[in-house]
């Protein structure tokens, strides 16, 4: 029996090997917003970019040095508090996208997939609306429906 044998993605590496690979992949994920790696390596990273997305939105000291213990670059890491914390605000999880692409990798045909951020200039795909943002355009459109005078219409 498999008993909490494996729980995540060996990846085929050292897990020292495996820990900087994925440090990397999350800075260089937060630099460009959208990086091409092989499937596996790829959902193994939105793991940890969900985490890092959650030390931002807190935008407190101790997240901030939570995030620089594992992202590698300190412009990065500010990119981080200041851009995308804020971006992420109303949403509760699902910060991250993998896409798996149609052609595998030509040398060892591993299957590729396109890892990305959600809500940002220039997406694959649109994502859906968090319901706290869906809440507060609607508040404010009916605030400005009642001050020109036109009447809701409740259903």
């Amino acid at each position: 029996m498999r008993k909490r044998l494996a729980q995540f993605r060996k990846l085929g590496r050292t897990p020292d090997h495996k820990w900087a690979m994925l440090r990397n992949m999350v800075t260089s994920l937060i630099k460009h917003e959208r990086i091409v790696t092989t499937l596996p390596k790829a959902k193994e990273l939105r793991f940890l970019a969900d985490k890092i997305i959650g030390y931002a939105k807190k935008d407190s000291i101790h997240g901030r040095q939570l995030a620089l213990r594992v992202v590698r670059e300190k412009p990065v890491v500010t990119k981080l508090f200041e851009v995308l914390g804020p971006r992420y605000e109303d949403r509760s999880g699902g910060y991250t996208r993998v896409l798996k692409l149609s052609r595998p990798r030509r040398g060892d045909n591993a299957d590729m997939a396109v890892i990305e951020y959600v809500d940002r200039p220039g997406e694959i795909r649109a994502a859906r609306v968090p319901e706290k943002r869906k809440e507060r355009y609607f508040n404010n459109l009916r605030e400005v429906y009642e001050s020109v005078g036109i009447e809701s219409v409740e259903r």
